[in-house]
């Protein structure tokens, strides 16, 4: 009796360690742009900012000298972030493909552990950076070590497979995805609202702590009070090398499409092709509002600058609504069409936003951008059978990272080419290539409509049946 104890002592929701790392990362976000932006300002030229400013200085007359000073200093920091994001492109990778598939083995909080460590390592560098006024060449550095311990894409992907060890039933899964998705809009959402007035009350530095705090009781749970979901990790592989575990990873991945008909395969692909594409393009353009928004005509400030975070992260909240009132009457799949037209159009409005109230405005079509990630996610789940559930999620993280970082390195170097001659091209460009999932999806349905019905849906009952024989 005694000897049970200690295991009931233990909390098995996932849920605050992800809230936790959210904060973090939705405040560290906007607070490392605007950092880079006032170095780079102020190591540029001779334009000085105000001792009491957070922000740089920002001029909307095009006759005025500093306009072309600061048209530079947006390219210049364009190119940094793209360094940095490059920097982390390798590392980040192979953690998180490492990590994710040893963590079938050796359970779930062995990545949780290692990304936060990371993510605290790298948050308490930056508290250390703003204060002594380090080289921010030094960022790139950070960035590279950080990504080797796992990233945000690790920890979430650690998070569902996570959930998935806990909810066999495949509706109470959905349900505590969807409270993710609901969480995370709540967290970002506040957290993007804030963020502007950290900064102005409390400086880079003391924001900066702020985060480091966070990351460090999101270790103290996942260490001490977090319960493993794999109450008995397998002992035969918790040894296994890195190289097998790669090799164990990629035949895995390959039975997840040999093991299904032609017709199957050809859905999961197109599925898989169509989130990681949506997903490029969104993760992609992202961090490039910030710099539109600092530059002229907006000139924002960082308090307006959070009020945008704030809109755009109400999007979680907003998509999980439209996909819990939009199941009763519609598919999926047109439910993740909504979810592309409406982000196309916000995207193509956004590159003629001239006004503060346009640019709020223009938030309002990207209410339902979450919902086709979270819907093909549901789909790619029932394509594949429940014993390949953390393959997959590790498939997913994989491809996540690999698109997340590439999308960011990609769209901040066409920002930074086009700036100078266009703000929003980088905007209308997303807004094409949001075509590319909706025709990928248009072919889903095809496929979708020549088995009858759904191809995922007869596959998952099928692979039930058999379970119960």
């Amino acid at each position: 009796m005694s000897a049970t104890c200690p295991s009931k002592m233990k909390i098995p929701f996932v849920e605050p360690a992800i809230c936790f790392s959210v904060f973090a990362m939705t405040l560290t976000a906007p607070l490392t742009t605007q950092y880079v932006y006032r170095r780079i300002w102020e190591e540029t030229g001779n334009y000085s900012i105000a001792p009491d400013s957070n922000v740089s200085e920002c001029a909307k007359n095009k006759s005025s000298p500093i306009f072309t000073f600061q048209e530079e200093v947006q390219k210049k920091v364009s190119l940094f972030n793209l360094q940095m994001d490059i920097s982390g492109l390798i590392p980040g990778l192979v953690s998180t493909f490492m990590l994710l598939s040893h963590s079938d083995h050796g359970g779930r909080k062995f990545p949780l552990i290692l990304s936060s460590v990371g993510a605290l390592a790298n948050s308490a560098w930056l508290c250390l950076l703003s204060y002594f006024a380090f080289p921010i060449q030094l960022l790139i550095a950070s960035t590279f070590l950080g990504a080797l311990c796992g990233n945000y894409t690790t920890l979430l992907g650690a998070s569902f497979a996570y959930i998935v060890d806990q909810c066999k039933e495949k509706k109470q899964r959905t349900i505590r995805i969807a409270i993710i998705d609901f969480l995370l809009g709540i967290v970002t959402g506040l957290t993007g609202l804030s963020s502007g007035y950290f900064i102005r009350e409390l400086g880079f530095v003391w924001s900066f702590s702020i985060a480091t705090m966070a990351l460090t009781v999101n270790l103290i749970y996942i260490l001490f009070f977090l319960e493993d979901s794999m109450k008995e990790p397998s002992s035969q592989n918790v040894s296994i090398s890195w190289t097998e575990g790669f090799k164990n990873l990629f035949y895995r991945t390959y039975m997840l499409f040999k093991n299904n008909s032609g017709e199957q395969r050809s859905l999961l692909c197109l599925l898989l092709f169509t989130m990681i594409t949506y997903f490029f393009v969104t993760v992609g353009i992202s961090p490039i509002f910030i710099l539109y928004e600092l530059d002229s005509p907006l000139c924002w400030d960082e308090v307006l600058i959070g009020y945008g975070s704030a809109l755009g992260s109400v999007s979680f909240f907003s998509s999980f609504l439209g996909i819990w009132l939009f199941s009763y009457c519609m598919e999926d799949i047109h439910m993740a069409f909504i979810g592309i037209f409406t982000t196309m159009v916000g995207m193509a409005m956004i590159a003629f936003a001239r006004t503060t109230l346009m640019m709020f405005l223009v938030r309002l079509p990207f209410l339902f951008t979450v919902v086709p990630l979270s819907v093909l996610r549901s789909m790619i789940s029932k394509v594949v059978r429940s014993t390949e559930q953390g393959t997959m999620f590790a498939c997913l993280a994989f491809l996540e990272t690999l698109g997340g970082i590439t999308a960011v390195s990609t769209f901040n170097g066409i920002y930074s080419a086009t700036v100078a001659w266009y703000k929003g091209f980088v905007f209308l460009l997303s807004a094409v290539l949001l075509l590319i999932p909706a025709i990928s999806l248009c072919a889903v349905k095809c496929i979708s409509r020549n088995a009858g019905s759904y191809v995922l849906l007869l596959q998952e009952e099928s692979s039930e049946d058999t379970s119960d024989r």
